[in-house]
């Protein structure tokens, strides 16, 4: 029986791997035992807090514009269950299994952090939800990236206290109250502060930026794998990505990809055949691939550190920071960790960086589909002219690539003033994290076609290429046959791309020829 893996939250160490081995079902959650002091203190203010009948926002007042508004301690339970129902209006389609799960288990984390003063009821509920695979079901559309992810997690926290739907593993809508039963589970009551800790976060706009991550952190380094089997195929230069030209202007990132270039077309035939050609310059597409790609990578990079700081951030309003030693009102703050602005403008940034990654991939096409300044059979057909080749999977390239320039607009650079004028700045960073995430898929097409034009033009190379590319070609060659004649490949392409997407080529890839050189 093969082992169960177990994340532990704690807070403070949860990485995107960990988040997606959660939201894929192959690992379960434990809180970890040193998460548990800091929610026991935090938890204790807020109690004191009520015992002594004090005011504090997100306890026992109004929310957003109604904070002046004063609640009575025994309406306080009450005031969270309306909290959670009145604000779980999401619309738009169901987000995924695995994207909910990669939510909770991000919310799951930060209230872990030991400032949000929930109670430990319902970080057991959580968790709980996680291990028996209990998934609400949210809507995804409704969050401003500011107050946190309100409406999409009030559908979650829905869920927490019995009520709202939920999905099955096989994707059916239930009652959450019918599958409790059936499970002999009890929906968790709340109390002070708990609704306001379960809605106030940036979780639903990190899920995305997470799951985002997992796929770029494998389609990067492939798209400098397909972009050397385009430079076989088209018998480019190496001496571009030479050490010493990136020592004189050493930006990390293409010094990085240069170094991924000469490894990948290390003991390359092809590139040994044409060292003394006399062809003087390659295209622009790849002979400033290291800086283009580069450019690229360091946008990743930035991306990368951004998420494993929010993965680990307390993100909900007010934040408790407990002194038992001096009791009072400065221990609850009100503040705004939960306005997702480094979400957002980091999302966008990966979003254009994706976008230039993709343009450039299509001219790499365009260079080896054109026999004028390829030397190959026009469109890489058999028999050009009564055959089409390949012609179309550029154009199919371009309509993905057409798409991919939409996403490329900023979804930061719009904001509204909600809530009565008192919330009137926000930062779209779900929707920004939503579009960064589509964007990704729209990448893997574009470099989809780009893999098949090249390994088609190696078919026309008597030499064999390099190790690593003859490798991914071999991988290639289960998903796509060689062309011999015209026919659809529509199906290949989306085979292909949901490969690439999802990432396991790059180990088999590594773990045969070598591991390609990282950060």
């Amino acid at each position: 029986m093969a082992e169960e893996h177990i994340v532990y939250v704690d807070g403070n160490t949860l990485t995107p791997s960990e988040v997606v081995m959660v939201a894929e079902g192959s690992a379960k959650v434990e809180v970890s035992p040193d998460a548990w002091p800091g929610i026991h203190a935090s938890r204790a203010v807020v109690e004191r807090i009520v015992a002594n009948d004090e005011t504090v926002y997100g306890i026992n007042t109004g929310f957003g514009a109604l904070v002046n508004q004063r609640i009575s301690s025994d309406d306080l339970a009450q005031l969270q269950v309306n909290l959670i129902r009145s604000h779980a209006t999401a619309i738009g389609p169901l987000m995924s299994v695995k994207e909910v799960r990669a939510m909770m288990v991000i919310r799951l984390n930060s209230l872990c952090k030991g400032h949000s003063g929930i109670h430990p009821n319902c970080i057991n509920q959580l968790a709980l939800y996680l291990n028996s695979n209990l998934h609400p079901a949210v809507p995804r559309i409704g969050s401003l990236g500011a107050s946190g992810d309100l409406a999409p997690l009030s559908h979650l926290a829905l869920g927490l206290i019995g009520e709202g739907q939920l999905v099955t593993a096989e994707g059916e809508l239930r009652a959450t109250g019918e599958v409790l039963f059936e499970m002999g589970i009890l929906p968790v009551e709340l109390t002070a502060k708990d609704g306001l800790s379960l809605i106030n976060g940036t979780s639903q706009m990190s899920a995305y930026a997470v799951l985002s991550h997992q796929r770029l952190k494998h389609l990067l380094p492939l798209a400098d794998v397909i972009l050397c089997t385009s430079m076989e195929a088209r018998k480019c230069s190496v001496r571009p990505s030479y050490e010493l030209v990136h020592k004189a202007r050493p930006h990390p990132g293409q010094t990085l990809v240069a170094e991924r270039i000469r490894a990948i077309l290390k003991d390359s035939p092809i590139v040994e055949s044409h060292l003394d050609c006399d062809r003087v310059q390659d295209a622009y597409s790849f002979r400033c691939a290291p800086q283009v790609h580069g450019a690229v990578l360091e946008s990743f990079h930035r991306f990368d550190d951004m998420i494993n700081i929010e993965l680990n951030s307390a993100t909900d309003n007010p934040l408790i920071f407990p002194t038992p030693h001096e009791p009072g009102a400065h221990e609850v703050v009100s503040q705004g960790n939960f306005h997702g602005e480094i979400l957002a403008l980091t999302a966008d940034a990966v979003s254009l960086a994706i976008f230039e990654l993709g343009s450039i991939s299509e001219r790499r096409i365009d260079q080896m589909v054109d026999p004028a300044r390829s030397q190959l059979p026009a469109f890489l057909a058999q028999n050009s002219g009564l055959e089409s080749g390949l012609m179309i999977v550029q154009y199919v390239a371009g309509a993905s690539l057409s798409e991919l320039r939409g996403h490329a607009s900023p979804r930061s650079a719009f904001s509204t003033s909600t809530s009565a004028g008192q919330e009137d700045h926000v930062s779209m960073g779900a929707t920004a994290t939503w579009n960064m995430y589509q964007a990704t898929e729209r990448l893997s097409e574009v470099l989809a076609c780009e893999a098949m034009v090249a390994c088609q033009a190696l078919e026309f190379e008597p030499l064999s290429p390099a190790p690593h590319v003859s490798g991914f070609y071999k991988l290639i060659r289960t998903v796509i046959a060689p062309l011999e004649g015209d026919r659809s490949t529509s199906d290949e392409l989306r085979k292909l791309s949901h490969v690439l997407l999802e990432g396991s080529w790059l180990a088999r890839i590594e773990s045969e020829f070598g591991r390609l050189p990282s950060r």
